[in-house]
C-alpha cells in the first residue's frame, strides 16, 4: 500500500452511520436454540446478554457492493481495503446498562482509526470501529471492534505456538460443525465466505477448513460464564482473538474466576492445547 493509498484510507476516519432496530424475541429464541439453551429462557423485558448485540443492526448490501469474500468492499461508511483477506481481531465492550429485550434501540458506529503494520505474514491493515448502543429505557453500551486485513497467503506464514492456560475451573467441550456456523451466519447476516464456502476457504484463502466466527467463539465463552454464574452482572469485557478455530476440530471453552469475585478470565483452546481466544471480564 503506497502513501497515497494511506491518505485515501484516512479520509474514512471519523465517518459514521446510525442504524435503528428492535431487540426482537425471535432473534433471541433462535440464538438460544443455537447455543443449546432452554426455550423461553429469555423473554421481553429481560436484559440482553453480553455479545448478543451483534445479532442486531445488521443491514445487508446489494451484491454489487460485495467483495470476493462476501463482505462489503466499498461503501459510504466502509473504505475499499487494498488487502483481500479480512479477520476479526477482537472487541472491547463497556456496559453501562444492558439493552432490554423487546425495546427499540439504536447503534451509532464511527470509524475511529485505520493503521498499517507489518507482521509475520506481511502487510497488515487494522481498522477500529466504535459503536454506541442505546435503547429507549436507558440501556447503553460502547463496543470497540478491531478487524485486520491481510494479503493472500504465500506459503511462508509462520505459526507461533501459544499454549493455553491449564488452570481452568470451568470447562466445556464445543464441537463446531457447518450447521452451527450457518446458524450464526444467518442470525448476524454475515456473508463472509470463510464460514460456509469450503472450496473458497481452502482454495483461495488457504485455510485447512471452515473458520468458526470470532464473535461466535466470544459468545460461546460468555455463555459459559452465564451457565456458571447466571446472576453475574458484567460491566465490561476485553476480547482478543489469538488464532483461528476450525469446523473440523473440537475446542474447549474455559474459565477461571478471580479470588475476589470481581473478574473472570475466559479462554478458548484447541484440542491440541493452543490458545485461540481470551476474554477478560469485569463484574459488577
Amino acid at each position: 500500500m503506497n502513501e497515497t493509498k494511506t491518505e485515501e484510507l484516512q479520509s474514512w476516519v471519523g465517518r459514521s452511520q446510525t442504524v435503528e432496530d428492535i431487540i426482537s424475541l425471535s432473534a433471541i429464541a433462535n440464538m438460544n436454540a443455537t447455543l443449546g439453551r432452554e426455550e423461553g429462557e429469555l423473554g421481553v423485558g429481560d436484559m440482553l446478554p453480553p455479545c448478543w448485540q451483534w445479532l442486531f443492526f445488521n443491514r445487508g448490501a446489494p451484491p454489487e457492493m460485495l467483495g470476493r469474500d462476501g463482505h462489503v468492499s466499498n461503501s459510504d461508511f466502509m473504505p475499499p481495503m487494498p488487502l483481500p483477506r479480512r479477520m476479526w481481531a477482537g472487541n472491547r465492550i463497556e456496559i453501562t446498562k444492558p439493552l432490554t429485550i423487546g425495546r427499540t434501540a439504536k447503534k451509532v458506529s464511527t470509524i475511529e482509526e485505520i493503521t498499517e503494520k507489518s507482521g509475520r505474514s506481511g502487510r497488515l491493515i487494522f481498522l477500529c470501529e466504535r459503536s454506541d448502543f442505546t435503547d429507549d429505557v436507558g440501556g447503553a453500551l460502547t463496543d470497540w471492534r478491531t478487524v485486520v486485513y491481510r494479503g493472500d497467503p504465500d506459503g511462508k506464514e509462520q505459526k507461533k505456538s501459544n499454549p493455553a492456560p491449564s488452570d481452568a475451573i470451568w470447562s466445556r467441550k464445543i464441537s463446531p460443525d457447518p450447521v452451527l456456523l450457518f446458524r450464526y451466519s444467518a442470525l448476524t447476516f454475515n456473508s463472509h465466505r470463510i464460514h460456509y464456502d469450503r472450496d473458497y476457504t481452502t482454495g483461495v484463502e488457504g485455510y485447512p477448513a471452515l473458520l468458526v466466527h470470532g464473535p461466535l467463539t466470544a459468545t460461546l465463552l460468555m455463555d459459559l460464564l452465564r451457565r456458571e454464574l447466571p446472576a453475574a452482572e458484567v460491566g465490561g469485557i476485553n476480547v482478543r482473538a489469538m488464532s483461528p478455530l476450525f469446523d473440523n476440530e473440537p475446542f474447549s471453552a474455559n474459565g477461571s474466576p478471580s479470588a475476589d469475585g470481581k473478574s473472570v478470565k475466559l479462554w478458548a483452546a484447541t484440542d491440541s492445547g493452543e490458545l485461540a481466544m481470551t476474554i477478560d471480564v469485569n463484574l459488577g
